[in-house]
């Protein structure tokens, strides 16, 4: 077997380790429609400029890393993940039985929806049992779950049907999709629609009257949020809001985005492009870091519900024609910030292997062809979705296009912004009306690191399925057995055994890892790390 290469802090690692083994211009402004952005800046408004903008507001029915970050300004969630990978109390301390059969959460005083309502224990079960329905790890969680009941006002009681070890680690998930916690009212919505208000308990409150999709979301700090007493790590900890206002204003080009940030116009800038590093890097008045030590997965998705990547041979086909390099290169460009891998559940962790990825990183146009030829394939164009206003997602479509072309397939790609991907990518109708062959997304590394968080390989196909819906009854066999393994050696075979079969099924196509530092005017104190930008704890000067 090849050697993995590590690429991570070795801070990095061991965390990993931990949680592998247990479980886890001003004209320019203008010309936007941004004008306001000129004028003096408030002292306790902060503004930043996101990766996207935000069209989706819930949180549970996609893993869109905008709706993620909406989500955590707008709701809690009952425990938490902190700097150094442990469990943290966050709405809920917790007791265990002796058993390991039964765990009580004890909701803490002063908790308050924003609509003065007091958060209940039926609102926890409620948020639980939606957030279970669609996300990959919380679906294993609730087949373990034989019940949850309130006990009095303020205790939620989760009965199991058998010891489970990860059920806190479950509600601790910090990337998409998050456990957030929000009224039963909403919380009783069905999980493939959307919720009607955005009202939750958490530090920010959304000002709806002033967002503006494609332009602006607008936060205001909760006055009734009474943060924990323990210092902010990570997604655990005190969530003290030190500023009034908190505005994510909507700037698709980066020399906008970047004479902004230099002209002070905004404060933060969450993922600027590399080439663009250099200029940040050289002003003294901003800092420019690395938030995420996980970096992000960046992975192709083939859509198993229709041709032609119903065959497997054509997804084979597909997946020996891709190249990380070229699609790195292209999209990154800088190789410190970039690291071909293989792994599935990313390098430099205990389940890092190269089983099954034969194919995986370099192109094999011979090998492409000849499966092509062996396919059902009958020269219809695939439908590829190229998001063109997302630095870190405009790239990947357009090299695989050329690659996908030169073994042979035939290829439309059609241009939108990520929102409207967003969207349709949850359409399960044919590619000829409105649906869709193939996308290309991103995931920070938590969200992939062990089989359970990584949705990609979920088989549970058209119902319960991630985006592409891979119908693969084995992969959820080996998911459970690998939730269920109390030795570390074991949990490692079944990863080992699950990539094979992903990569053979082609359940989805890693294309590489790579990390995008963020910058920020050095008026700003106390940003914290994690795998989303969190916006308590930062002070404006």
């Amino acid at each position: 077997m090849n050697e993995i290469r590590k690429s991570r802090p070795a801070s990095a690692s061991l965390g990993l380790l931990r949680r592998s083994l247990l479980g886890m211009t001003a004209l320019g402004v203008a010309a936007f429609g941004l004008g306001a952005l000129a004028q003096p800046v408030e002292a306790q408004t902060l503004r930043a400029v996101k990766h996207s903008d935000l069209r989706v507001l819930d949180p549970i029915i996609t893993t869109a890393y905008m709706s993620r970050n909406h989500g955590y300004m707008v709701f809690d969630t009952l425990v938490a993940l902190d700097a150094n990978f442990e469990v943290q109390p966050q709405m809920a301390d917790w007791e265990i039985s002796d058993d390991g059969m039964t765990y009580r959460f004890t909701l803490r005083d002063g908790l308050m929806f924003h609509d003065g309502e007091p958060v209940r224990p039926a609102d926890v079960i409620a948020s639980i049992r939606r957030w279970g329905e669609r996300d990959g790890m919380g679906q294993v969680l609730m087949t373990y779950i034989d019940s949850m009941e309130g006990d009095g006002d303020n205790v939620v009681v989760i009965n199991l049907t058998q010891p489970y070890g990860l059920v806190l680690d479950s509600l601790a998930k910090p990337s998409s999709n998050v456990p957030f916690i929000m009224p039963e009212r909403l919380a009783s919505t069905p999980s493939t629609e959307a919720i009607p208000e955005q009202i939750g308990s958490g530090p920010f409150r959304f000002v709806q009257d002033e967002f503006q999709p494609g332009v602006r979301a607008v936060y205001v700090k909760n006055e009734d949020y009474i943060p924990r007493d323990e210092p902010s790590s990570w997604a655990a900890g005190g969530k003290v809001v030190n500023v009034d206002r908190v505005e994510w204003v909507t700037m698709a080009d980066d020399q906008t985005a970047l004479s902004a940030l230099l002209a002070g116009e905004i404060d933060y800038w969450e993922q600027p492009p590399a080439d663009l590093l250099p200029i940040l890097e050289s002003n003294p008045e901003l800092v420019v870091r690395n938030q995420n030590e996980l970096g992000y997965q960046t992975i192709g998705r083939m859509n198993f519900l229709h041709a032609p990547f119903d065959d497997q041979q054509v997804r084979q086909a597909a997946l020996a024609a891709l190249n990380q390099q070229d699609i790195l290169d292209a999209m990154i460009g800088n190789p410190d910030l970039y690291n071909v891998c293989p792994a599935m559940f990313i390098c430099g962790t205990p389940l890092a292997s190269d089983v099954g990825a034969e194919f995986a990183t370099e192109s094999h146009m011979d090998r492409a062809r000849e499966l092509l030829e062996a396919s059902s394939y009958d020269g219809t164009p695939l439908v590829i979705m190229h998001p063109t206003d997302v630095v870190t997602l405009r790239t990947q479509p357009v090299v695989a296009t050329q690659l996908l072309r030169d073994a042979g397939f035939e290829v439309d790609l059609q241009a939108m912004d990520w929102q409207t991907l967003v969207g349709r990518r949850a359409s399960q109708a044919a590619p000829d009306d409105g649906g869709w062959n193939m996308f290309f997304t991103n995931w920070v590394g938590a969200d992939v690191f062990n089989p359970l968080v990584n949705n990609m390989v979920n088989g549970r196909g058209a119902e319960g399925g991630w985006f592409g819906w891979p119908d693969v009854p084995e992969a959820e066999e080996l998911r459970k057995a690998y939730a269920e393994a109390t030795d570390p050696a074991e949990q490692v075979e079944y990863a080992r055994q699950l990539q094979e079969l992903a990569y053979d099924e082609v359940m989805y196509v890693p294309v590489g890892e790579y990390i995008v530092p963020a910058s920020w005017s050095t008026n700003l104190e106390g940003v914290l790390d994690g795998p989303a930008p969190f916006f308590w704890n930062i002070t404006k000067n």
